[in-house]
C-alpha cells in the first residue's frame, strides 16, 4: 500500500511517499519537489554496540549522475568516493537529527539518502534533511520528533522560500534552517552583509514553513494506519543509580576543586584524567557485574555529567566561566601578517589557546576548481581549505584525507569570506586560502575566518571589507534562567547547549552556522546572541585593523601577474594558429602562460613579471586585432623575391614588402638587407578590397 501526503510550499508541491520501495529497510520515503526526487532508507542494527561511548549514527548523502540524465565523465564510468558536496549535505542531515535520539542509545543507525532525479533547478540539500527525518519517523527506530527544513533567499528586499539555483545567484541571502515543533535546531549559510534584524526576520519567516513540513511528516505517519510500525524500546547504556551515587559522592569535592581553580586547559585535562583513573581503581572490584570497558565508559560519563553540572552552575549563578572570564569576555588576541617571504599572503591569528595560520595563494584561470556533477560542469575561483592536525590539541592521530569536519569548517570559512571578495573582472585571480590549525581550544573555524581575512589583506587582494568571526555559546535552564557566552572554549561547547558561529563585517553578517543541543531555540535568545556577537565581532575587527586595515597596495612579487582579454569566438583560431604555432610562439617569447576560455570568450594571460605580461598582452592583441593602415607591427620575413619580400604579420597574415619600401636608399638586391626569418618593424600602408596587404620599412 502506497501512502502519499502533499503540501503546497510557496509555489511548488512537496510530496512524501512510502510503502512501495525499499521495504526491507526499517523505513524508506521518497520526496518529490518539482522534478527533483530523493530516496532515504534508514536501517538499525539488531543489537547495540556495547563497547563505545557515543551514538553510532552514520549519515551518507549520495548523488547518482543518472539523476540528471548523464553518464559520469572520465575513464571510470561510475560514481566514486564522496565529493565535498556530498559530504557537506551528509553533515547537513546529521546535525539537526543526531541530538534528537535518546541518551545512552547505542544501536547503529544508518541514514542513506540518494538523489535519483534532478531537475537541475532546485538545490536538493533541504529535501535531503526532510526525507531523512520522514524515513526515521515512519520506521521502528526510536525517533519521534520530525525535523522540518527550508532554504530562505532574499531578492529585492523580499524573502523567498526554496529559491532555485538561478534565484540564488541574485539573492543576498542563502539560509538553510532546520527545526522541530519546539524551535530552531540548526542554521547554516551566508549573506551579503545582512543586518542582525534581517537575519532574525529570515529565521522567523522560515519557522512557519518548518512547522508545516514537520506536520506533513506526521500526516505521513498517521496515513499508514494499521501498517504503522511500533517503535522499539532500546536498551540504553546508562549507569545504575547506586553506582552513580557512590561515584558522585567520591568525586564531588575534588572535581569542584579542579573546575573552580584550574584555568589552564592542559593542567585541567591532566587532573581530570588522574581523577578518573583513581575512581576506576577504587571501584573496579565493587561493580564486577559490569564488563571492564563499559565500567570505564560509565565512570567517564558520571564525571562528565557532574562536570557539566558544576560548569553550568558556575556560569548561571556566579556569572563566571571555567577559564575565569566574564560571560561576554573575549580571550587575548594577537595578529601577525607577512610571516613568510615566498608565500603570496600569510597571517597568524591567535585567540587564547586557538591559533590559525592562513596562507593565501594567487593563481591564474588554469588553477580554477572544476566540478562535474548533476548540476553540470561548473568552476570556482575561490577555495578555502582547513586542516586540523592532531598536534593542535596535543594528541597523536592518523593523517590522511580531509575529515568531514575539516571539509565543513573550510566551507564555513569560504562562505564567510566570499561576499567581500572583489569581482573577477576587477581582480582576475584564482584564490586559495589554507588554514593550518596550530592550536585549538574553541572555534578554530572562526579563527580561520579572521586569519584568512588577514592573509587576503597581506596578499593585496582588494576585498570590500574586513571579516571576523566569533563563536557564541548558551547555557539554558529555562526562558528565565540562561546565559549567553562570547568566544566559547571547547568545554563550554561540550557542556553547553549551543554553538552559534557568526562571521561578518562591521556592516553586517556574511557567514553563520548554528547547532542546538536542546529541543529548540526561541527567537528572543537568538536576538540576544546576535547582538552580543556583533559587539564581539567589532572588537575583533578593531584588533585586526591594528595589524593591517587595508589591502597592500600591490601583490607579492612572487605572485603571477594576470590580464584578462575578451576575444570573439571567430578570433580564437587566429590566436591558436595552425597546430598551435602562434600561441606557442607567444608563450615561448614572453615566458607567459595563456589560457583560452571558450565558454566565457576570454583569454587569461599570466607571467612572472609585468614586462613579460605587457609583451604577451601586446602580442595577443596584435594577433587578434584587425590590422590598421598606418599602424606599426612586428613582422617576420618568410620569402624573398626579386621585387621585395613577403612578411608574416600578427594574425598569421601575409603582406608584401616591396623593394621600394625597404629603405630610403636605393637597393639593388633585397638579400643585401633582409634574410629569411629576420624580425622587423613594418607599417601597414594599404589593404586593398581583396585583403592584400602592403607594408613599408622605410616609413617606420
Amino acid at each position: 500500500m502506497i501512502s502519499t501526503v502533499k503540501l503546497k510550499l510557496w509555489d511548488t508541491e512537496l510530496i512524501l511517499e512510502t510503502g512501495e520501495i525499499a521495504k526491507q529497510a526499517n523505513g524508506a520515503v521518497i520526496i518529490k519537489y518539482g522534478d527533483t526526487s530523493l530516496l532515504s532508507a534508514v536501517t538499525m542494527s539488531d543489537e547495540p554496540v556495547a563497547d563505545i561511548d557515543y551514538f553510532p549514527l552514520v549519515v551518507n548523502y549520495q548523488e547518482r549522475i543518472y539523476a540528471a540524465g548523464k553518464i559520469p565523465g572520465g575513464f571510470i564510468k561510475r560514481e566514486g568516493k564522496p565529493t565535498d558536496k556530498e559530504i557537506l549535505i551528509s553533515r547537513l542531515i546529521d546535525r539537526p537529527i543526531r541530538p534528537l535520539f535518546q541518551k545512552g542509545f547505542r544501536n547503529e543507525v544508518q541514514i542513506l539518502t540518494t538523489i535519483i532525479s534532478s531537475d537541475q533547478i532546485n538545490p536538493p540539500d533541504v529535501f535531503a534533511i526532510i526525507v531523512s527525518s520522514a524515513a526515521l519517523l515512519i520506521s521502528d527506530i526510536p525517533f519521534e520528533n520530525p525535523v522540518g527544513a527550508v532554504r530562505i533567499g532574499k531578492i529585492d528586499d523580499q524573502f523567498i522560500v526554496n529559491p532555485t539555483y538561478s534565484e540564488l545567484e541574485k539573492s543576498s541571502l542563502d539560509l538553510v534552517i532546520a527545526g522541530t515543533k519546539k524551535g530552531i535546531t540548526m542554521i547554516e549559510g551566508n549573506a551579503k552583509e545582512l543586518s542582525e534584524d534581517e537575519m532574525l526576520k529570515a529565521c522567523q519567516f522560515a519557522y512557519d514553513y518548518i512547522l508545516e513540513i514537520a506536520k506533513l511528516q506526521e500526516n505521513l505517519l498517521n496515513s499508514l494506519g494499521e501498517n504503522r510500525k511500533k517503535k522499539i524500546t532500546p536498551k540504553l547504556f546508562i549507569p545504575e543509580e547506586s553506582m552513580k551515587e557512590k561515584i558522585l559522592n567520591y568525586i564531588e569535592k575534588p572535581l569542584n576543586e579542579i573546575l573552580n581553580s584550574v584555568y589552564d586547559k592542559k593542567e585541567r585535562k591532566i587532573k581530570l584524567k588522574n581523577l578518573k583513573e583513581e575512581v576506576i581503581e577504587k571501584f573496579k572490584n565493587e561493580f564486577t557485574d559490569i564488563d571492564e570497558t563499559n565500567f570505564k565508559i560509565y565512570v567517564n560519563e558520571i564525571i562528565e555529567e557532574k562536570s557539566r553540572e558544576i560548569v553550568r552552575k558556575m556560569i548561571l549563578t556566579e556569572k563566571r566561566r571555567i577559564d575565569g572570564r566574564k560571560l561576554n569576555e573575549i580571550r587575548p588576541i594577537s595578529c601577525k601578517v607577512g610571516i613568510f617571504p615566498r608565500t603570496h599572503g600569510s597571517a597568524l591569528f591567535t585567540r587564547g589557546q586557538t591559533q590559525s595560520l592562513c596562507i593565501t595563494t594567487l593563481g591564474s584561470m588554469e588553477d580554477e576548481q572544476r566540478y562535474d556533477d548533476i548540476e553540470g560542469e561548473t568552476t570556482k575561483t575561490f577555495m578555502f581549505h582547513y586542516n586540523f592536525p592532531p598536534f593542535s590539541v596535543g594528541e597523536t592521530g592518523k593523517i590522511g584525507a580531509p575529515s568531514r569536519r575539516e571539509i565543513g569548517h573550510g566551507m564555513l570559512a569560504e562562505r564567510s569570506l566570499s561576499p567581500v571578495l572583489p569581482d573577477y573582472s576587477d581582480f582576475p585571480y584564482t584564490i586559495r586560502i589554507v588554514s593550518e590549525i596550530l592550536e585549538s581550544n574553541g572555534s578554530s573555524s572562526m579563527a580561520s575566518v579572521c586569519s584568512g581575512c588577514l592573509s587576503l589583506l597581506d596578499a593585496g587582494v582588494p576585498i570590500k571589507n574586513s571579516v571576523a568571526g566569533i563563536a557564541m555559546g548558551l547555557v539554558y535552564e529555562n526562558d528565565n534562567n540562561y546565559a549567553i557566552l562570547t568566544d566559547i572554549i571547547g568545554e563550554e561547547d561540550h557542556f553547553g547547549d549551543m554553538d552559534f558561529k557568526i562571521a561578518g563585517t562591521k556592516k553586517g553578517i556574511t557567514g553563520f552556522q548554528l547547532d542546538i543541543k536542546i529541543e529548540g531555540l526561541n527567537f528572543n535568545i537568538m536576538k540576544e546572541a546576535l547582538i552580543q556577537a556583533k559587539a564581539a565581532r567589532e572588537f575583533i575587527l578593531n584588533k585586526m585593523a591594528e595589524t593591517i586595515a587595508y589591502p597592500r597596495s600591490s601583490i607579492s612579487p612572487y605572485a603571477p601577474k594576470i590580464k584578462i582579454i575578451p576575444i570573439e569566438k571567430e578570433k580564437i583560431p587566429l590566436l591558436i594558429g595552425p597546430g598551435g604555432k602562434i600561441i606557442k610562439d607567444i608563450i615561448k617569447k614572453t615566458n607567459s602562460t595563456i589560457f583560452i576560455n571558450e565558454d566565457k570568450n576570454i583569454v587569461s594571460i599570466s607571467a612572472k613579471t609585468y614586462q613579460d605580461l605587457d609583451e604577451a598582452v601586446k602580442m595577443v592583441m596584435d594577433t587578434i586585432s584587425e590590422l590598421e593602415v598606418g599602424k606599426v607591427y612586428k613582422a617576420k620575413v618568410t620569402r624573398i623575391v626579386d621585387f621585395g619580400a613577403f612578411v608574416l604579420l600578427p594574425g598569421n597574415k601575409e603582406a608584401l614588402l616591396h623593394i621600394s619600401n625597404i629603405s630610403k636608399n636605393r637597393i639593388r638586391n633585397v638579400e643585401d638587407v633582409l634574410k629569411i626569418n629576420d624580425e622587423i618593424d613594418v607599417k601597414v600602408i594599404s589593404i586593398d578590397e581583396l585583403g592584400r596587404i602592403n607594408v613599408s620599412m622605410k616609413d617606420v
